[in-house]
């Protein structure tokens, strides 16, 4: 599975990214972790990536402009999906990841300061969120993301079998349900 990350910090996360299951799962190939530098596309000295608000408000925006140039620059797999991390998004769960991990690739946008141009959700599949709070950005949400998801994959995880005694894993809910009937019995 490839995960693209669109950041104006592609190194924020690579001590974490490439420790543990998720280096063993580089190695073999099991997953792919790209970064994408909106940077890149934009004009200017400086390389702005954002802007005031259109209507006005507090803050800054992440631009449309290099962002939909760092879309349009990813080679699109079947089987792939687009999101953005805003903490006003769908909440991610065990059973987003597993719907994830049926994807060939998962394109994240992690937003900066007051967001994004809302024109990008032209372009986008969907919004997640990983909880009811703020952060600075939404590279830590996508390390959630690419965690959660890559250890769904076969061969990441040493024993397939730990998935089935995970907190959130079915069978372990219908172990739970039996253990509570027999109980009240």
């Amino acid at each position: 599975m490839e995960f693209d990350l669109i950041t104006i910090f592609p190194h924020v996360l690579d001590s974490y990214l490439n420790e543990s299951i998720l280096k063993r799962a580089q190695k073999k190939k099991l997953i792919k972790i790209k970064f994408h530098d909106p940077r890149a596309f934009a004009v200017g000295r400086h390389k702005t990536v954002d802007d005031r608000p259109f209507g006005g408000g507090p803050g800054m925006l992440m631009k449309i402009e290099p962002l939909y140039k760092t879309l349009k620059k990813i080679k699109r797999q079947k089987k792939a999906r687009v999101i953005l991390f805003d903490p006003a998004g769908i909440q991610f769960s065990q059973a987003k990841a597993k719907e994830f991990s049926r994807l060939n690739q998962l394109v994240m946008i992690a937003g900066r300061y007051e967001g994004v141009d809302n024109r990008i959700e032209k372009f986008i599949d969907e919004k997640i969120s990983i909880g009811s709070y703020v952060l600075s950005g939404g590279e830590l949400p996508a390390a959630v993301v690419i965690e959660a998801v890559s250890r769904l994959l076969p061969g990441v995880l040493g024993n397939r079998e730990s998935l089935k005694e995970e907190t959130y894993s079915e069978e372990l809910k219908i172990i739970n349900l039996k253990l509570k009937i027999n109980q009240k019995e």
